[in-house]
């Protein structure tokens, strides 16, 4: 193993993420080389049409594993939030960068306060349950890469954004001081699952496996894992308003979640041992059914 080709979707946060994780890997291995493939997904070329409408997560990743498969790239790069639960055999995460700020965050032009009733701009549906749950304002409809979304708010098609801080913070977007920045704490508006994770998906080899493992953070995966398991055991997809996360401070973790019942969000936390995490995820996830369940029609 001299050389790893390593895929990535073309955006310039999805590239901005790769250089970083090719970065962290040299100093593991300096003997080794990388190549940059960059691929287009069916998630990047339709943009006019929400993702809930014709393949959700799928769409970032599906041309990414076929190339793997192929043999064409060894590791493919992904926002670990955009990943689907099931993946084709012979693929799977192999690693997970430590966390980057979890947090969404609310974009306003510079000095302008929010008004009621204000057009907030977003494509998650985790994201609009809690906003018109919690705020005064309506969520509309929002795709395309951050600084697309940023000029949409620079012309005033909308009051205000919803974003990854995370992202904001990997890709130093221009012209930042047009814009107000309001974070949103995770425990309070709940992120997606997997939220400010990068994480890293390949050819279960043992070579590829060692390398990604010896660079893999401990803490974030577990996290993810929790998180992912919620996910998993409510049978949730890219159209379900859910939101996850699990906070980890030494061997504890608290799992935070939010679901969208009709209009009514149901909220869940519930604390344990990190090392238990499988398990606390299957109590949170029982936790929600039983609300969803005795909630009024």
């Amino acid at each position: 193993m001299k050389k790893l080709r390593v895929g990535t979707r073309k955006s310039k946060l999805a590239l901005v993420q790769t250089e970083t994780v090719i970065a962290e890997l040299k100093s593991l291995r300096p003997d080794l080389k990388f190549e940059i493939v960059p691929l287009s997904t069916l998630g990047d070329r339709i943009q006019s049409v929400a993702l809930t409408h014709f393949g959700g997560k799928g769409a970032f990743v599906a041309e990414l594993e076929e190339a793997m498969l192929k043999g064409d790239i060894d590791l493919a790069v992904h926002s670990a939030k955009d990943l689907p639960l099931s993946f084709p055999k012979g693929l799977d995460i192999i690693g997970v960068s430590k966390r980057e700020d979890p947090r969404d965050v609310l974009v306003t032009r510079a000095g302008e306060a929010l008004k009621e009733k204000a057009v907030i701009g977003t494509g998650s549906p985790r994201r609009k349950l809690q906003l018109e749950a919690d705020t005064p304002y309506a969520a509309r409809e929002l795709r395309g890469n951050v600084n697309t979304r940023l000029g949409k708010l620079s012309a005033g098609e909308y009051d205000g954004l919803l974003l990854a801080a995370a992202g904001l913070k990997r890709l130093q977007a221009d012209n930042l001081s047009e814009y107000d920045f309001k974070y949103l704490e995770p425990e309070s508006f709940i992120p997606a699952a997997g939220q400010g994770i990068i994480a890293v998906e390949g050819r279960t080899e043992q070579a590829l496996c060692d390398l990604l493992g010896s660079w893999s953070d401990k803490e974030a995966r577990e996290a993810f894992e929790a998180e992912r398991e919620v996910i998993k055991l409510l049978g949730a997809d890219c159209t379900t308003p859910l939101g996850v996360y699990a906070e980890i401070e030494k061997e504890n973790m608290t799992i935070h979640a939010i679901f969208g019942n009709g209009e009514k969000a149901i909220r869940i936390k519930r604390a344990g041992l990190s090392k238990d995490r499988i398990i606390l995820a299957g109590e949170v996830t029982g936790e929600l059914k039983r609300a969803i369940l005795i909630q009024p029609e």
